[in-house]
Parts: structure tokens; C-alpha cells; sequence
């Protein structure tokens, strides 16, 4: 049975709330009977008045500089890169960003660095990360509150955020120990083989907005243990957050003997600076994070020179509920998957495909839960979803939502909260969009808090759905069955980088290798075995007899 679901206009109230009791919402009249639940008010300081406190404390530059190689920070040429806060919209501040010419300039500086830090004992270049992270840990709120003001992201997911980066120095510390090569039989007598892997050199990182830390913390810790330089072009939606972070990093560095000078570098800009980046034929390997666009970008330079690219694109994630599922994991792991970081994650959980025996009572659970998430200010305690990233976000919602429309589905929800005016923020409602069958805008991403819910009837169906789209970054499955389980993470199962049973398609521990396949770019980063991505691997033959046999059985005599 399809319902058609309504809001209301008032663009000061979240949705009414429906008792758990009454049963799921049919009718915006029903709506209306229910009571009503406000949208958090701010309580906080302008976000302008907080931000020169936080900055101070997490040892920003004054003022504001594109630039750094290390603890030298050097204005930019470029242009003026204007800020505003996705909170409130408005404007913090200015600063003119990087050029080519800077992008050259940290270039040269990495390379020099990486002459010196290669030759650093793995265990020793794992101590200055060890003392990253202390960094971290005690400066974790100041930069989780940057994170909330700059990304707008609740407050507990800007801390969350910032706990990954302290996980990752964990894990880089560790890793820094076990770098671990092979030995190998080989068939000639009074021979060995064995491989090592040794540093590539200056490493890239493109990141993107929805995680302004945590991603540069993932490329840059196992970077650094493995022997490679860093430089670092932060998204322009958030370089705030990219100052912070470099200034904290390269603070430590400096305290540290064997850190060479330039070690980390730090760029600034839009598109042009991360093309220059990609084409500079003295980085081995540019690792970038954002839109299947971006990334096809960036493949296509990097290939041109024959260099290496990590890519953690777009994600069009799916979970499938099984009749054996139990309804109040799937009711929590979605909700967040969803609707958390305001839809805004690779990993946001855009498809539901919900066994037909379940779609009623499911439906019914979602839409109230749903109308239960409060909206507002990221930094007020209570709110679970904060503003999307800036106005281009909430016209690609709203096309998508017109699109579906247009199909036949049936929306609940996805009304925005505040006018599209100068001075103002861009909040939405979540919105969920029921169809009979997959529908054309489930075949994209779109980077907002839709959820798409459509019935199924047997699990092949489902996983074949799932599969169909170009992405293949995150999936889940719901059931009690150990079968469908298994089935699902077989190969004939679900073809993306993650496949999750009984949690949602979001938050992925930093000790799994993290990426996906098809248009999200094959990449992996984080934990496993990533990290031989950063390193060259040599294959050494030491003959330790007084012969030289061939390979092969091949003779030449001479």
C-alpha cells in the first residue's frame, strides 16, 4: 500500500510529531491532528563571534594564508576565496588562494623533504604520528566545534570525525612496526628471494567537504609512516579546517629532530589548484576524494603521466531488508545511515529495498521515526540533522524530488525549513520516497537526505537492484538469515567496496580498508593493507652460492 506523505509549510516548525501509538501517518490532515514539534532555535553566539577563539586555539594562521611548507605560511596569488558558514550563511571571512606557481613551489619543497624523511627508521617516522594524535586528543573539541562550523555537521558527528583521526595515528603507529615484506622459495640452489617496500615519495591529497579532517588524516598518517611527504589541497568549502589541521600537524613536527622541513605542505583553491596538483609529474600518487566527476579529472591527468591515483568517489548505497529482519536495527542503522551529516556522506544509505511482507508496518516506523529528527543549529546539543553544505545541495535535492515525482512515487517530506535569502541557512526535511520498482534519479547520487523505499519479493531481485547502479561503495543487509547473509557477501552478492549485515551502509571503522568499486574509483584507504598504495615494492634475488644458475633452466654458456 503506498502512502502519500505531507508536511507542513511553516517554515519555523519541524514536522508534527505522530504518536508511536496512533500508528503510521497517512494524510497531511492526520498530520495536523498530532501535535506540533519545533525546529531547534539557536541559543549560540554568531558563528562569526566564535570562530577567531577556536582558530587561535587550534594555531591557525592570522590572518588567513593559503600557503605553508611546514610552519611558513605565505599568502596566496590566486583568487579571492570568500567564506561563509553552511549554519547561518554568513560571510567569515576572505583570503586570496593558491596559484600553480605555489602548487610548484610545495612541489619542490616535499621533494627535498622526502630526500630526508625516507631515510628515517619506519618506528622513528611512527613516533612523530604517535605525537600527532596526542596533539589531537587534546585539541579534539576545539577542532570537532571548526568541523560543525565550517562542514555543518551536528556537533557529536564533528566529534566523531576527529576521534577517526586519532584512531588512524593509533593504527599508523602500529602499522609503522609492520611494514612487512615476503620472502620467497625460489628454484635456483643457494638462492632467496623476498620483497620490500620502500617510500614512493610526495603524496597528493585532494579531500572534500563532508570530512575536512578525517579523510587528510587517513592519506597523511600511513603517508608518513611510510616514508612520503604530504601536500594537501583541502576542499574549498572547508579551508578552515584544512589550516587547523596542517598547523596542529606541522606544530609537532617542528618539536620533532628527525622531521625534515617541509615535510607537510598545504595549497589552497578550487579546481585549478587541484588539476595543478594532479599534473605534477614529481607526485607518484595523488589521492582524491569528492564526485565521480572530479575524480574522472583527476584520473585522466594523473594517467597522462603515467602516475598513480587513489579515488574514493560517489556512493549510491543500498540496503536490502530481509522478512527475517529485526525492524528496530533496521529503524536505527538507516535513520543515521541516511539522514545523519544531512545526507551529505559517500557512504549515506540512498536505496531501501524492503521485502513486500514488511514495506506496510516499515514504511509506517520510518515516516514517524523520521518526523522525530530534530533539524537546526549543528551546535546545539538536541539537533541530529544540521543545514546542507550551501544552495547548489538543496536544488539538486529538489530536482531529484521533482524527478521522482514525476515517475509516480510518492513523497514524504523534503520541504525546506528556511527562505533562500542572503544571511540564512539551508535546512531541509529528510525526505522518503516510496516507488513500486527502482526509479531513474536512483540511478545518481544526490548528495541530500532522500531515502528511495521500494518493495521486493525475492533476495536475487534485490541484490540484482542493488547492483544496478554505476556505484558500488556501501551496502547492507537486514536478516536473522546466516543463508541470505552469506549470500550477500559471497561473490554472487553485493559488488561494492563494503557490504555490512545487520548495520547501516555509514560509519566504517578506520581498521577496514575503505573504498569502493565501478564509478566510486577502486581505491582503498584507512586500514588493512592500504597503505602499500603509498610504497614502491622492490623484489630483491640474492644468490648467496658460488654459482649462477638461470631462471628457467635457460644455458648460456660462454
Amino acid at each position: 500500500m503506498l502512502y502519500r506523505l505531507q508536511c507542513a509549510g511553516d517554515s519555523r516548525v519541524r514536522v508534527r510529531t505522530p504518536s508511536r501509538e496512533k500508528g503510521p501517518v497517512r494524510s497531511a490532515s492526520e498530520l495536523e491532528s498530532r501535535g506540533r514539534t519545533s525546529v531547534t532555535e539557536s541559543t549560540k553566539t554568531e558563528v562569526r563571534a566564535e570562530l577567531p577563539g577556536i582558530l587561535s586555539a587550534l594555531g591557525g594562521p592570522s590572518p588567513w594564508q593559503a600557503n605553508a611548507s611546514g610552519v611558513s605560511w605565505r599568502a596566496g596569488a590566486g583568487p579571492v576565496m570568500r567564506l561563509r558558514s553552511p549554519i547561518d550563511g554568513s560571510a567569515l571571512g576572505e583570503f586570496a588562494a593558491s596559484t600553480r606557481g605555489d602548487v610548484n613551489s610545495a612541489v619542490e619543497a616535499a621533494e627535498a623533504a622526502f630526500q630526508k624523511w625516507r631515510m628515517v627508521p619506519p618506528p622513528q617516522r611512527g613516533e612523530l604520528v604517535r605525537r600527532i594524535g596526542e596533539r589531537l586528543r587534546q585539541l579534539k573539541e576545539p577542532l570537532a566545534r571548526l568541523v560543525t562550523i565550517e562542514s555543518g555537521k551536528i556537533l557529536q558527528e564533528g566529534l566523531g570525525e576527529v576521534q577517526e583521526m586519532i584512531d588512524i595515528c593509533d593504527f599508523a603507529v602500529g602499522l609503522s612496526r609492520q611494514l612487512y615484506g615476503l620472502t620467497i622459495a625460489s628454484e635456483r640452489p643457494g638462492h632467496r628471494m623476498m620483497e620490500q617496500w620502500h617510500p614512493l615519495g610526495p603524496i597528493g591529497v585532494i579531500s572534500a567537504f563532508n570530512f575536512p579532517v578525517a579523510v587528510w588524516s587517513w592519506n597523511a598518517m600511513i603517508a608518513l609512516v611510510c616514508g612520503d611527504p604530504v601536500i594537501w589541497k583541502p576542499s574549498e568549502k572547508t579551508p578552515l579546517c584544512g589550516m587547523a589541521c596542517h598547523a596542529i600537524a606541522s606544530d609537532v613536527a617542528a618539536g620533532f629532530a628527525a622531521a625534515p622541513a617541509g615535510l607537510l605542505q598545504l595549497v589552497q583553491g578550487g579546481r585549478e589548484v587541484g588539476e595543478a596538483l594532479a599534473q605534477a609529474e614529481r607526485v607518484p600518487l595523488i589521492s582524491a576524494t569528492g564526485s565521480t566527476v572530479m575524480g574522472r579529472s583527476v584520473a585522466v591527468s594523473v594517467a597522462r603521466r603515467l602516475g598513480r591515483s587513489l579515488l574514493e568517489l560517489g556512493g549510491n548505497n543500498a540496503a536490502i531488508v530481509a522478512p527475517t529482519a529485526d525492524l528496530n536495527l533496521v529503524l536505527r542503522g538507516c535513520l543515521f545511515a541516511a539522514f545523519g551529516t544531512c545526507g551529505q556522506r559517500c557512504t549515506s544509505l540512498r536505496r531501501l529495498f524492503v521485502h513486500e511482507s514488511l514495506l506496510e508496518s516499515l514504511i509506517g516506523r520510518l515516516t514517524q521515526a523520521a518526523s522525530q529528527l530534530t533539524i537546526g543549529d549543528p551546535r546545539e546539543p538536541k539537533t541530529l540533522i544540521g543545514p546542507l553544505i550551501d544552495e547548489s545541495a538543496a536544488e539538486a535535492m529538489s530536482k531529484a524530488l521533482a524527478e521522482a515525482r514525476a515517475a509516480g512515487a510518492h513523497i514524504w517530506g523534503g520541504e525546506r525549513l528556511t527562505p533562500s535569502e542572503s544571511g540564512s541557512g539551508v535546512y531541509v526535511r529528510p525526505a522518503i520516497v516510496q516507488t513500486r520498482a527502482p526509479i531513474a534519479p536512483m540511478q545518481r547520487e544526490t548528495f541530500a537526505p532522500i531515502l528511495y523505499v521500494a518493495p521486493y519479493r525475492d533476495l536475487e531481485t534485490a541484490i540484482a537492484w542493488q547492483n544496478a547502479v554505476p556505484q558500488g561503495l556501501s551496502s547492507a543487509i537486514f536478516t536473522g538469515s546466516v543463508r541470505e547473509a552469506e549470500w550477500f557477501c559471497s561473490a554472487a552478492g553485493s559488488d561494492c567496496g563494503i557490504a555490512n549485515v545487520n548495520i547501516g551502509t555509514s560509519g566504517a571503522e578506520i581498521g577496514g580498508a575503505f573504498g569502493g568499486e565501478k564509478e566510486t574509483g577502486g581505491g582503498r584507504e584507512s586500514g588493512s593493507d592500504s597503505w602499500k598504495a603509498y610504497m614502491r615494492r622492490a623484489t630483491n634475488t640474492i644468490n648467496y652460492s658460488s654459482e649462477l644458475p638461470l631462471a628457467q633452466g635457460i644455458r648460456f654458456d660462454i
